[in-house]
């Protein structure tokens, strides 16, 4: 009347751990680098680093963190490649050969930055892209 009931248990073997193991630590490390790098775009110490070369190349000369002035407010700049995976590269290389008139701003496109170099350019165009 009763009958009785078994269970299997699956078997774990050496061999199905050693590979779980395996691409464990690759899958959370890229998982991890993901997340941070979401969490913190930059430092506070890196923005104010930013923002420092900024002043010390003139680029607030014609630029201002929220007010267009000759060219583009660096919150508008922010605002419009907020979701470019590619913005910093991107804006970095116009800063060093010249604007493209996308902003049609009444002095025209930004002109070359040749005083500024790929590294410098790069860090300033992160903290822009922080600005809101």
């Amino acid at each position: 009347m009763f009958a009785v009931m078994t269970t299997s248990r699956p078997s774990c073997s050496v061999n199905s751990f050693n590979t779980v193991r395996a691409w464990a630590a690759p899958l959370l490390g890229g998982a991890l680098v993901a997340l941070s790098t979401l969490a913190s775009a930059q430092t506070p110490a890196q923005a104010q680093a930013g923002e420092a070369l900024a002043r010390q190349k003139a680029c607030l000369t014609c630029h201002q963190v929220n007010k267009a002035v000759i060219g583009p407010s660096f919150a508008d700049i922010a605002k419009k490649y907020k979701d470019d995976k590619k913005a910093v590269d991107r804006l970095a290389a116009k800063v060093r050969k010249g604007g493209g008139g996308v902003w049609n701003m009444p002095m025209g496109p930004m002109p070359a930055q040749g005083q500024v170099s790929e590294a410098e350019a790069k860090q300033i165009v992160a903290w822009v892209l922080t600005t809101k």
